[in-house]
């Protein structure tokens, strides 16, 4: 197979890096699409062309995927559809359902409510039977990446005290806030500081309800912006009554994996860093748990710009046109 892709929203650092991770893909032709004028310089000798709906047709694509705000993907969705193409959108425009929920987070109506029920989520590790045969796939967003591969399985097991609350402890890397200029992500504001944001009503956490069954209630979630250029470090807490060791945790992170090629379960005695998944597809989980308080703790590391992005929007293309799933990721 040697199917034709294009990319709008190219210029960003998420269409960046999929720009670069689908220049190297086997089985695809990425095509650059220009929806805009902009004069930021482009790291990639890829085709580009101007985009139209006449040009997606001509072109023959077989996906498009949208790096663009949320605003924009609802604009050039349906009729990206209409031309017949798979629409693999990164923006959190289709991830969350319904539009009440889309606009008590993001603070303004849905225009698009019909594609908005249609849109498959794609997780793949959760969602992989959903996603082929899907129109619209909504990329999820990178802290509800890691926080749901590391939070579900748990709460599929039953071994959560749900009354207790699960506190999710995430830090990223200041690319998680695009590229578009703005004083927080300034140099001068990150480097050699720590900030959190966003607190208690970060978007991404109705992703993380959604996915892995959790009420509100049940969940505190802090993002916190680190000052390095990319990576995302949770640092998940609850507590247990049905466990017993460090071990049994493992087991249920293991029993689950088992056959994913991009998660990677730690030993006991060890955690991840941001430095073994930067620049990787994989999601590294390690933990720990104290017996006599029933304490554990989950540790679960991505970059956020490919697990995060870029790499599982290849995944989902993958997926969607019936290549190996780790083409052009490993």
């Amino acid at each position: 197979m040697n199917a034709s892709v294009g990319i709008l929203g190219h210029r960003g650092y998420s269409g960046a890096e999929l720009a670069f991770l689908l220049s190297r893909h086997p089985g695809v032709t990425p095509v650059l699409l220009d929806h805009r004028d902009d004069d930021a310089p482009l790291r990639t000798s890829l085709r580009r062309i101007a985009y139209s709906p006449e040009a997606v047709l001509a072109e023959q694509f077989r996906v498009v995927f949208l790096a663009t705000p949320p605003e924009i993907s609802m604009d050039l969705t349906p009729a990206l559809l209409d031309a017949g193409v798979v629409v693999i959108d990164l923006s959190g425009a289709f991830r969350l359902g319904t539009p009440d929920a889309y606009q008590r987070w993001y603070k303004t109506p849905h225009t698009q409510p019909a594609l908005l029920a249609e849109a498959a989520y794609g997780l793949p590790e959760f969602c992989r039977s959903i996603i082929p045969g899907a129109r619209l796939i909504a990329n999820p967003g990178c802290y509800p990446t890691a926080a749901n591969l590391a939070i579900r399985p748990l709460v599929e097991a039953g071994i959560v005290d749900l009354e207790a609350g699960i506190v999710c402890d995430a830090k990223s890397g200041v690319s998680g806030a695009g590229r578009k200029p703005s004083l927080a992500a300034s140099f001068c504001e990150v480097t050699e500081n720590f900030s959190a944001y966003s607190i208690l009503h970060h978007r991404h956490v109705p992703e993380i309800l959604r996915i892995s069954g959790l009420e509100e209630r049940h969940l505190s979630f802090t993002a916190q912006l680190l000052p390095i250029d990319r990576g995302i470090l949770e640092t998940i807490y609850f507590r247990s009554t049905k466990l017993k060791s460090a071990a049994g945790l493992l087991a249920i992170y293991r029993a689950q994996y088992a056959n994913e090629p991009f998660i990677r379960i730690h030993d006991e005695g060890s955690v991840p860093d941001l430095r073994a998944v930067q620049r990787t597809n994989f999601c590294d989980i390690g933990v720990r748990f104290d017996p006599e308080t029933g304490r554990a703790v989950v540790i679960s590391a991505i970059d956020n710009l490919i697990k995060g992005a870029a790499g599982q929007a290849v995944q989902n293309m993958n997926l969607a046109l019936g290549l190996p799933e780790t083409a052009g990721l490993l």
